[in-house]
């Protein structure tokens, strides 16, 4: 089953009580919430207010977006334990973290031994309090490519780890396709949006990537605009049998009425 939801870092700009009230508004069925703004790391009378909130207007909560890296984040300060008593209180059935700092082909394999470590480390910790860890796919962790998560994916032999998909920009239908079936079996969430790249960059869709510039190479787009493409994404997700939460994510100008306009794309969709 599809369930809709949102990222709260969406309406980054916005109280917990406005990103309640617009994902009403938009039917959505839960929200992630930011682990940089609305729940911070470690403090637990917010992340418990923030729960009863939310439940009481009728929504879920799909999960924590904390900035854990794992192989990372201790050295820096930022204790796993603090994320996951948050979640706890919070009352969020997964965490997302990042797969340390680096892309995979700038990391030593020292590195990439640590950031497995700890990977596997944190992922006991969690499922003994019944919580998951899912990763952010993303640049600048191990996770940056289709093929790079899919071998990160497998060098992580645990149960209670999974994977978050989102659409890289600039890439034909096709090869999004491809990394998200590779991820497929460890699927948790997916992050929703439809963002172009502009012709500054034209080689990115051959394989050739430089270093994007954020704004002036992105573009965000309606969800309506990318419709055909999502298509195929969920007929794809709904092959796995299993319970996805489909988050919207940084939405066209960061509106509140682009979220519910998305939301009637994003329900549609399922």
């Amino acid at each position: 089953m599809i369930k809709t939801g949102m990222c709260s870092a969406t309406l980054s700009k916005y109280s917990v009580e406005d990103v309640i009230d617009i994902a009403g508004k938009a039917g959505l069925d839960g929200i992630e919430w930011w682990g940089n703004g609305h729940v911070l790391h470690s403090d637990i009378a917010t992340a418990r207010r923030v729960r009863s909130l939310t439940h009481k207007a009728g929504l879920e909560i799909s999960s924590y977006g904390s900035y854990y890296r794992t192989g990372v984040s201790e050295q820096d300060g930022l204790s796993f334990q603090d994320v996951l008593d948050t979640a706890i209180e919070l009352g969020a059935p997964t965490i997302r973290i990042w797969a340390g700092n680096l892309d995979y082909g700038d990391a030593s394999e020292k590195i990439i031994r640590d950031i497995i470590d700890d990977t596997l480390r944190i992922a006991d910790f969690a499922a003994a309090e019944n919580i998951s860890v899912t990763f952010e796919y993303h640049g600048g962790s191990l996770t940056d490519r289709n093929d790079t998560a899919i071998k990160f994916a497998s060098q992580i032999q645990h149960s209670n780890v999974f994977f978050s998909w989102q659409p890289p920009h600039g890439y034909t239908v096709e090869h999004c396709m491809e990394g998200l079936e590779g991820l497929l079996p460890r699927l948790n969430t997916i992050h929703v949006y439809h963002w172009t790249i502009g012709s500054y960059e034209k080689n990115i869709a051959n394989e050739t990537i430089r270093q994007l510039k954020f704004p002036e190479d992105f573009y965000r787009h309606p969800l309506s605009d990318g419709i055909d493409r999502w298509k195929k994404y969920v007929n794809l997700i709904n092959t796995t049998g299993r319970d996805h939460y489909m988050l919207l994510e940084f939405v066209k100008d960061d509106d509140p009425e682009q979220v519910i306009a998305d939301a009637e794309t994003l329900k549609e969709l399922i």
